[in-house]
């Protein structure tokens, strides 16, 4: 199933870029404030940081999309535990340019699981568990950017966890992205 999700959306990228006026390609990285929303439990944000490739495809002066791939870190941080989950994840955003350089974006982020721990903390020191988080979530992103002159960009994202991360509790990833690029 997700072997097949994947390779109907590569195929989907790949007509696009065939219509598409102009592409520019480009790295990104920056700081990740993630947390996990579930009934009854205070967690921390955990912050972790992000990297990756981009493509902006555009489509006129006003609407692009931008598919990246990246390395993310997510999870959560409690008084005795901390909660490490790391994707390689697939964000497909359309954005809208509002005015020269200001875009406002959204769309579907696919990720797939990297990497899961939960280390627990005690007073004898601490241990690493395995907390068996599902191997893909699914998520909605709501953003913003600027491009700056000289091929620099910045972006605010907005991370909305749709499938859970566990099979039991209903456990869902929640993240705020904040990442500073370059087009070439």
């Amino acid at each position: 199933m997700m072997k097949k999700l994947l390779f109907v959306t590569l195929l989907g990228i790949s007509a696009i870029t065939v219509n598409a006026q102009d592409v520019a390609f480009g790295i990104k990285s920056g700081l990740n404030v993630a947390n996990i929303r579930v009934n009854n439990l205070d967690a921390d944000s955990r912050l972790g940081f992000h990297f990756g490739g981009t493509a902006e495809l555009k489509f006129g002066e006003r609407f692009s999309v931008q598919p990246e791939v990246l390395y993310s870190q997510f999870g959560a941080e409690t008084s005795d535990e901390i909660l490490k989950i790391d994707y390689i994840s697939i964000p497909i955003m359309a954005k809208y340019y509002v005015i020269d350089k200001f875009s406002f974006e959204a769309g579907p982020q696919f990720s797939f699981l990297a990497n899961d721990e939960l280390e627990v903390i005690n007073f004898n020191g601490s241990a690493a568990l395995d907390p068996q988080v599902n191997s893909f979530d699914l998520a909605l992103n709501l953003g913003m950017g600027y491009q700056f002159n000289g091929g620099i960009f910045f972006q605010a994202r907005y991370n909305l966890g749709l499938t859970n991360t566990q099979s039991s509790p209903d456990v869902k990833n929640g993240l705020l992205q904040l990442s500073l690029g370059y087009t070439f």
